[in-house]
């Protein structure tokens, strides 16, 4: 057992996260103490799953704090908000500066930026650090996203990268972020990236089982066909096993589940900010609002009795043509919505001055994580050849691959329209694709009747950039124009 500051880690929070992370930590050769604001809990950890580890117990924050090496490094897994603000003013007093509070909950970015703040001016050093996979990962090793005071990474990158997932050449999906609240911005975007993976993947389900009159095992395995190729990655892989799964009785449980879907914030947090930053990431949006549709379900099934439409059946000759098509709807959908994700990231950067390292981000995303797959080691590939690359659908990689997906992608959407299934997240991703290759769109009517209802001028094409003009478009108005600002 650890003496008197002999510990090297200290974890508040014992949950099915929190336990499983300290034993990852354990395997590693890492002592830690475990504290939980109910402590009868840390002696029901130490008596049951820590049995014959070296991790350590604490029945309050001052035994905790006094167990620890320095500096003092002491990580959080509590719920986002108010509660982790409590424990920062219990900690600080049993601190002393350059000790370390790191914060592995899924708090809001900007939470993490004050509090960041509010501790270096104490002289203590903050981590606010994205931590993804759910308990398989922090037990085996999770995808970490770090970001806060850079000078509290050398005291942490041993252990953040020593439990880590690994990739190919034992690579950790674990490194720096950036400063304030860069970690826990883009664990933020890796949850609505994760939304929008995995309503692309229940609108593919949702063309087989309804559209094509495909049973569970038949879908089950196509998706276990899909998982040896391009859409290799862990949200298909659960996806086929779940498609599989029978209950006792023989029976599927899928069939048995209610269309009602939850979320926890994360995903609306990312629409939110990508308003504030006027970055188009529609398809994380339509896939938040998909489940906000779902939840409406006594209205959907009142609904269903009064407002009629077609058959919800695919007419087809060729049910092979058709599964390939919707893999290649979801698979083109897959890459517009991590370009959405990774413009808004981009333009984050240059509002917080944050020095994100793109490639780096994908391959902390590679593995570990919810959205760990395949796919992100070509994303990994483009960015580490052109660093400052606008949007990766200009990178020659992708542009060939949605290429080659186009008529496949338009043909599954048209063939959802007119059997009328909604695929709000495939119909998006293609309005985005289509209005992001024109070199010109209906905004000069837009700017037209702004101008002419309220005076908000426009721009001329025949005038140099940022020249603003206004016009009396009745003869009844007068020349001035109102302000203007752009998103």
């Amino acid at each position: 057992m650890a003496t008197e500051q002999q510990a090297d880690f200290a974890l508040i929070g014992l949950a099915v996260m929190g336990q499983n992370l300290i034993l990852n930590m354990n395997d590693h050769g890492f002592t830690v103490v475990a504290y939980n604001r109910t402590v009868s809990k840390v002696d029901d950890f130490l008596a049951r799953e820590a049995k014959g580890t070296q991790v350590v117990g604490a029945h309050s924050i001052a035994e905790m704090c006094a167990k620890l090496k320095r500096p003092r490094r002491v990580m959080m897994l509590v719920k986002a908000g108010t509660a982790v603000d409590e424990f920062i003013a219990q900690i600080v007093p049993h601190l002393e500066k350059g000790d370390i509070i790191i914060d592995g909950g899924n708090s809001l970015f900007g939470d993490s930026a004050r509090r960041c703040k509010e501790l270096e001016s104490k002289g203590i050093l903050f981590v606010g650090t994205g931590v993804s996979g759910g308990e398989e990962g922090a037990r085996h090793g999770p995808s970490i996203m770090p970001g806060g005071s850079p000078a509290a990474w050398p005291h942490v990158k041993e252990i953040f990268q020593a439990v880590s997932a690994k990739v190919e050449g034992g690579a950790p999906c674990c490194d720096w972020v950036g400063e304030g609240g860069a970690g826990h911005y883009v664990k933020m975007v890796h949850n609505g990236i994760e939304y929008g993976d995995m309503q692309l993947i229940c609108e593919a389900y949702q063309l087989m089982h309804e559209g094509l009159d495909m049973s569970n095992d038949e879908i089950h395995n196509v998706f276990a066909d899909w998982n040896k190729g391009l859409l290799d990655s862990y949200l298909i892989e659960i996806t086929r096993d779940i498609l599989a799964y029978k209950e006792a009785d023989g029976t599927q449980l899928v069939d048995k589940i209610l269309d009602a879907a939850g979320q926890k914030g994360t995903g609306k947090w990312t629409v939110m900010d990508s308003m504030e930053m006027g970055m188009p990431v529609t398809l994380i949006a339509e896939a938040v609002y998909s489940r906000c549709v779902s939840s409406l379900k006594d209205e959907r099934v009142a609904a269903s009795k009064v407002l009629k439409g077609p058959s919800g059946k695919i007419s087809t000759a060729d049910k092979k043509d058709m599964i390939a098509a919707i893999h290649d709807a979801l698979y083109a959908s897959k890459i517009i919505s991590y370009s959405q994700g990774y413009m808004l990231m981009r333009a984050a950067a240059k509002a917080n001055n944050w020095n994100l390292n793109y490639g780096g981000i994908a391959l902390m995303w590679r593995g570990g994580c919810i959205i760990r797959s395949q796919f992100l080691g070509k994303i990994k590939d483009a960015f580490d050849k052109n660093p400052n690359l606008d949007n990766l659908l200009l990178d020659p990689y992708f542009t060939g691959e949605i290429t080659r997906s186009q008529e496949g992608w338009r043909k599954a959407i048209a063939a959802a329209v007119v059997a009328g299934i909604p695929v709000p997240a495939f119909s998006t991703a293609l309005a985005f694709f289509d209005g992001y290759r024109s070199a010109r769109l209906p905004a000069n009517l837009l700017q037209a009747q702004r101008d002419y209802f309220g005076a908000h001028t426009y721009e001329r094409t025949d005038k140099p950039r940022g020249q603003f003009f206004h016009t009396n478009w009745t003869g009844r108005g007068g020349d001035t124009s109102s302000s203007t600002y752009s998103v």
